[in-house]
């Protein structure tokens, strides 16, 4: 079965207009979700919710709302566990797909992180943005909606 959705994590999603152009080539539904802080406007094939600013409300709404067979980009680990546990599919902004062996390693990580700076230990964020990164996203993405067109023709 092809994908339903492509659900976006989009308050800090920067490759929004990717997933917009993927989801029109293949005919699948574009969410994008996020606060009422970030102005977004709907286009043909793309449905815009709005959700109050509270730390959690995106990821709330996206996690009920998620499927079996939807495609989520989020950046945000936690969430993406949540996707993987329902049966969606999930990629980083960057294009990586979280699988149920990775998703353990980054959480592993992320709680680690987060007991070092507790400790007052700072690392570097995440390196700056490219157009590489965003064609690697492309890619990603067009790479997962056609497998799933094709288990869907099977």
């Amino acid at each position: 079965m092809g994908a339903r959705n492509i659900i976006v994590d989009a308050d800090a999603c920067p490759v929004k207009t990717e997933i917009e152009e993927a989801g029109r080539q293949f005919g699948v539904q574009v969410v994008l979700v996020a606060s009422f802080d970030h102005r977004m406007k709907e286009n043909p094939g793309v449905k815009v919710v709005q959700v109050d600013r509270s730390d959690q409300s995106v990821d709330l709404y996206i996690a009920n709302q998620i499927k079996s067979g939807d495609i989520l980009v989020t950046q945000d680990f936690g969430l993406a566990a949540l996707g993987l546990a329902k049966g969606s599919y999930c990629l980083t902004n960057r294009g990586q797909e979280y699988t149920d062996s990775s998703i353990d390693f980054l959480l592993d990580r992320r709680h680690t992180s987060a007991k070092m700076r507790r400790s007052g230990k700072h690392s570097k964020g995440p390196k700056p943005f490219t157009d590489e990164d965003r064609k690697y996203f492309l890619h990603g993405l067009t790479k997962l909606l056609k497998k799933l067109q094709e288990i869907e023709i099977e």
